[in-house]
């Protein structure tokens, strides 16, 4: 996936508590617990995974998508 950033800070809603994760090339992540309140995150409707929800930047099949590359 040429273009594709690898790298998305995840940013809890509920304390702010923000951390870089690496995203997954081909899965999607559907919860993430906030290290600092424990809040488990969930995809928002519509969004296919928590860094769609809650990151920085797009999980790479949105990414690709986006770009027209159409997934994975």
């Amino acid at each position: 996936m040429n273009g594709t950033i690898w790298e998305s800070v995840l940013t809890c809603p509920h304390c702010g508590h923000a951390e870089a994760q690496i995203m997954p090339a081909d899965a999607c992540l559907w919860h993430w617990p906030c290290p600092s309140c424990g809040a488990r995150l969930r995809p928002k409707p519509g969004d296919c995974c928590v860094f769609c929800s809650f990151g920085s930047v797009p999980c790479p099949p949105v990414q690709a998508q986006r770009r027209g590359g159409g997934g994975s």
